[in-house]
């Protein structure tokens, strides 16, 4: 008998072992303990843990035994039975991938009646009540209230929870859709209708209303699906059983419908096929809570022992355990039978794998010949019912999808921004649901952050500047508006290439002076400029120039051009760019777009010397920069302190003079600081001489040395 820490160093290999896949190991390991182990509870849980193990090593006919004896002990909770589940679930996903999918399964183009680019990414059915969510998105209003989802389906961008006001439906889209598929739409609203009357405990009239809803579409899998349930809660689990089935048949891959068929299959007492149906749809949504709490009572019922005390819900019990081959050939069954399958699934695992293909191959074609001989047995006034009502279903259908066969189908102004009055281009929906171009949309909010139609509030939107395109309304435009969208492109292109050009229509900032190299930090509040610096940013210039004011011309004749490094904005749609100073330009023409000025302008750069003419600008650079820094030592601490704040410290002296077009940075950061009228540095940014610059600002540093002694 080995000690206590032995015994835990051993269960801690075997765990190791089974998170390495060695299965067989874990299991004999588990088998090794369990001949020491007096107490039931510790029997219990290592027989568990052993069964695990032979399951996940293909054993399933001694693991099945095993879990059998662990329940003999006690019953065995959710706890023990999850690996159990893990696996079925594991198993049933892997034959189902064998199989492959069923025609247009997951595939609402294939059974709906329209085009999956008009289907939810939740339900899989009819995009009712679109909602766009920030990443650009859309979903179901239902399926996102009834989910509350932290991140989106498609992207995995987090959406946040919905506004005091709730989730809000895309006017554009929601009135295209209803416009396009009148049919499917009318049924949406009669499925919002039953549901409501559902949770009023008004059963009979909600079942009317899925009844005129599945008149309408036919096709539609949410219906038969929500329809079952009514069955269910009214007790008629046989038609509940045949709702359930026509959804699985619309949408194989949608598990709720197959959840619909396990509770169903359940009420009825067909413990098996309810307990295979709860697998396969942990195999397609793993995370379905309902499935897995279900399957976990369902085995835990299989696989007590045969008392007086079985639940009565489970018809056959003690036969049903009696004949573990059939159990296993139960859960065995393809994903597609409907009956019984006869192959032992420890047959099935012990074949090789080719072997074992042709088993699952001639087991998938039992189920199939049961299923014909089952619809065989149908009555034909029954028969009849379904071929006229599927006949009407695909017709109709087919008339709804072919609304949307052509781009010549939609017109040109169902998808056009009610500002601009233009095709969309980037479209961005609000939270409020309203659709606009982005760029329409911000020129609107540079003047008001409120929703330019419905006038709702948006500084919180505006703050967080999470301008995602409308994924859904780009598509439509490139699948069905191609000429149009080519065209919008163009224009759009011209107009970002003139914005772009940095020598014509170079947009102006008339505010104050600013220097090559120096930061100027700016507050942006007025309408034009929000605009003039939002198109900076997108062109990808990042630049503007800046003038002083002139009576006159409205802006001066000479200025330096800014490049925005950062801008933060605030909820008001007020913003603070932090830009810097980076080339002096000459004014040629003064003009005006959209509210703000523009020029075009040329570029200054100093001239150059040589020979006795350069030792002479450098002893004069040096002699300059001297008296500056006497000057700035002079400054008062708290003085100095408040400037290098905003300009930083005095930049150091060059070791290329005449290297930048724009001369020493430190000349620039002095005038900067230097207690001068802008009109007075003007002049400065206009000399295109060194010499004539540094001249200057010895003169002014004498003048204020000077006034200081006085």
């Amino acid at each position: 008998m080995g000690t206590e820490s032995d015994c835990e160093s051993m269960l801690h290999l075997a765990a190791e072992a089974f998170r390495a896949r060695n299965f067989d190991l874990a299991a004999d390991i588990y088998e090794c303990q369990l001949a020491g182990a007096g107490d039931p509870g510790t029997r219990l849980e290592l027989m568990v843990k052993r069964a695990d193990a032979l399951a996940f090593g293909g054993k399933f006919p001694e693991a099945f035994g095993e879990y059998r004896r662990a329940s003999e002990i006690e019953r065995l909770s959710p706890a023990h039975l999850e690996k159990l589940v893990e696996y079925l679930a594991g198993s049933v996903a892997g034959r189902g991938a064998a199989a492959g999918p069923a025609a247009g399964a997951g595939s609402p183009a294939g059974c709906g009646g329209y085009e999956d680019l008009f289907s939810c990414r939740v339900c899989l059915g009819f995009l009712f009540e679109p909602v766009t969510l920030p990443c650009g998105h859309c979903f179901c209003r239902r399926c996102l209230e009834r989910e509350r989802p932290a991140a989106c389906r498609e992207c995995g961008a987090g959406c946040g929870p919905p506004d005091a006001h709730g989730y809000r439906v895309n006017v554009v889209l929601g009135s295209l859709l209803a416009k396009w598929f009148p049919g499917l739409h009318r049924a949406g609203r009669l499925r919002r209708e039953g549901n409501g009357l559902y949770a009023e405990k008004r059963l009979d009239a909600a079942l009317d209303k899925y009844n005129q809803a599945i008149l309408i579409a036919p096709m539609d899998h949410i219906l038969f699906s929500n329809r079952s349930q009514i069955h269910c809660s009214l007790r008629q689990y046989d038609k509940a059983l045949r709702d359930a089935e026509a959804s699985c048949c619309l949408m194989p891959l949608w598990s709720k419908g197959h959840v619909r068929r396990a509770q169903a299959l359940a009420s009825l007492g067909r413990t098996e096929e309810a307990l295979r149906e709860y697998l396969l749809c942990l195999s397609m949504e793993p995370d379905c809570r309902l499935a897995r709490a279900e399957a976990h009572k369902l085995l835990g019922d299989l696989l007590a022992p045969v008392s007086d005390r079985v639940p009565d819900h489970i018809s056959g019990c003690s036969s049903i355990l009696s004949s573990r081959a059939h159990v296993k050939a139960g859960l065995c069954a393809p994903l597609q039978s409907q009956a019984h399958g006869s192959i032992e699934l420890s047959l099935v695992f012990a074949l090789p794998a080719p072997q074992r293909a042709e088993v699952r191959g001639q087991a998938r074609a039992e189920a199939e010949r049961g299923l014909l001989l089952k619809r065989k047995r149908r009555s034909a006034e029954e028969e009849q019912d379904q071929q006229e009502s599927r006949a009407h279903g695909h017709k109709r259908a087919k008339c709804e999808a072919s609304r949307t066969s052509g781009g010549d189908q939609l017109d040109p102004s169902d998808l056009e921004c009610s500002l601009c009055m233009r095709l969309f281009y980037e479209p961005v929906t609000t939270p409020c649901g309203h659709t606009f171009c982005l760029q329409c949309l911000e020129r609107c909010l540079d003047h008001n952050p409120k929703c330019p139609l419905c006038k709702e509030e948006l500084s919180e939107y505006l703050v967080q500047r999470r301008y995602c395109k409308t994924v859904l309304v780009e598509k439509l435009i490139s699948k069905y508006l191609p000429s149009e969208l080519t065209e919008r492109t163009r224009i759009h292109q011209e107009e970002l290439a003139e914005l772009s050009n940095l020598n014509k229509n170079v947009p102006i900032f008339v505010c104050t002076m600013a220097f090559p190299t120096v930061p100027c930090p700016l507050h942006i509040f007025e309408p034009c400029y929000r605009l003039m610096v939002r198109r900076c940013m997108e062109t990808g210039t990042k630049c503007f120039g800046m003038c002083l004011g002139d009576e006159l011309k409205g802006f001066a004749d000479y200025g330096c051009l800014l490049e925005i490094r950062d801008v933060k904005f605030f909820s008001d749609g007020r913003s603070v760019a932090d830009t810097i100073g980076r080339r002096r330009f000459r004014v040629v023409q003064h003009s005006e777009r959209d509210g703000y000025n523009t020029a075009d302008i040329e570029y200054l750069e100093d001239e150059k010397v040589e020979g006795a003419a350069e030792r002479e600008l450098q002893s004069l650079h040096d002699a300059v920069y001297d008296q500056a820094l006497v000057w700035v030592d002079s400054l008062k601490a708290e003085q100095k302190e408040r400037i290098e704040g905003h300009f930083g410290p005095m930049p150091e002296k060059e070791l290329e003079l005449q290297a930048s077009p724009n001369g020493p940075s430190w000349c620039w950061w002095l005038l900067a600081v230097l207690p001068l009228e802008g009109r007075a540095q003007l002049p400065f940014l206009a000399l295109t001489s060194l010499k004539d610059r540094l001249s200057g600002i010895r003169k002014v540093l004498l003048f204020m040395a000077q006034s200081r002694h006085r």
